[in-house]
């Protein structure tokens, strides 16, 4: 899978794309990630890409000129027109369902913007995804680009060492990820649940799915609507919201 990054720091994107597995997957040939600089496609001496905006208001745009170019001249090596995904408030959150979604892409544009934005009428002229990796401002697109990235490198085959880690983490079927434990056995007088000490892997994963479902109530209820539950854990579900229930009543007659 071939990442693209058009940026104005393509410095701080590929040091930190570089390490770790996303680093590992890119020696081995799994992915690769490149940045390209929007500075190198301004015509202007001083190489600036970007100018004040129409109308007046704080800060600058980027000229849709550079951003444009760079685009083309990627398409023109590629011999396609890839997807291009603008990081932006503004965009879809960005969530595993999407990651997946793209994971299947051959290429991939990320577009950094920076300042005040982008010019809109580059915006329309090659961007096919708008995203965002939460409800808040960033100095620009880099942080979020990088996120997704590191997301989506792990659902290609051969990136994780362990290939059922990206089936298991948190989110598959829309639940968060069971409590993990190592050594030692107990850590100031904390043990490890006696079930995954003994070595009985149906008790196990059944003990690790009623934890993921247990995790998923307390702190993202809101997955739960889209849940993957057999008949037996949604009854457990329902226990444990009228367990929640009665708390709440007690706690109401104190």
């Amino acid at each position: 899978m071939n990442f693209h990054i058009l940026t104005l720091f393509p410095e701080m994107v590929m040091g930190g794309l570089n390490t770790s597995i996303t680093g590992r997957a890119m020696e081995k040939g799994l992915i690769s990630v490149e940045a390209i600089n929007i500075r190198d496609y301004s015509h202007d001496k001083h190489r600036h890409v970007d100018d004040a905006p129409y109308g007046g208001g704080a800060g600058m745009v980027m000229q849709p000129g550079p951003v444009c170019e760079a685009y083309e001249d990627l398409c023109g090596r590629l011999g396609k027109k890839p997807r291009v995904i603008y990081m932006t408030p503004q965009g879809k959150v960005f969530n595993q369902k999407i990651a997946q979604e793209l994971a299947e892409e051959e290429d991939l544009v990320f577009l950094c913007g920076h300042y005040e934005g982008i010019d809109e009428r580059a915006l329309e002229l090659i961007c096919t995804d708008y995203l965002s990796i939460g409800d808040y401002v960033l100095t620009g697109g880099e942080l979020p680009a990088m996120v997704m990235i590191d997301c989506i490198s792990r659902l290609v085959p051969g990136v994780l060492n362990n290939e059922v880690s990206a089936e298991v983490e948190s989110f598959h079927d829309n639940l968060l990820e069971y409590p993990q434990y190592t050594r030692p056995e107990i850590f100031r007088d904390m043990a490890v649940p006696p079930v995954l000490l003994t070595g009985h892997h149906k008790n196990i994963e059944e003990w690790r799915r009623k934890q993921s479902i247990k995790r998923t109530l307390e702190r993202r209820p809101d997955l739960l609507e889209g849940a993957v539950l057999s008949k037996k854990e949604r009854k457990y579900l329902e226990e444990l919201l009228a367990e929640d229930s009665e708390t709440d009543r007690q706690e109401m007659k104190e």
